[in-house]
């Protein structure tokens, strides 16, 4: 499923008062950060994630990856910090815009 403009800015205003709960250090994308990762954006479909210790295009690189590798949607991206959205078929909590 393809985010579309008016679906982006809705989650954006959602995330706004979020924390990140996942920190990617310099280990980069290791399994247990994968596993913690997807059991968080399971029961949450909204997450923001906090990457440390990159230069701008290995950030990017990483948060590619990471979206890729678990089928989420990249919302954003401010600085060291990524809005990431992935819909939860079984229980889905935020209830999208057409």
């Amino acid at each position: 499923m393809k985010l579309n403009e008016t679906q982006k800015k809705y989650l954006r205003d959602k995330g706004h008062l979020l924390k990140p709960i996942i920190t990617i250090s310099n280990q980069g994308l290791s399994q247990p950060l994968i596993d913690e990762y997807e059991s968080t954006i399971t029961h949450h479909e909204l997450i923001k994630i906090r990457i440390r210790n990159h230069d701008r295009e290995s950030k990017n690189i990483i948060f590619d990856q990471l979206c890729e590798q678990t089928s989420a949607q990249l919302v954003g991206k401010i600085g060291n910090i990524a809005l990431v959205y992935r819909l939860n078929k079984e229980n889905q909590k935020i209830k999208l815009p057409k």
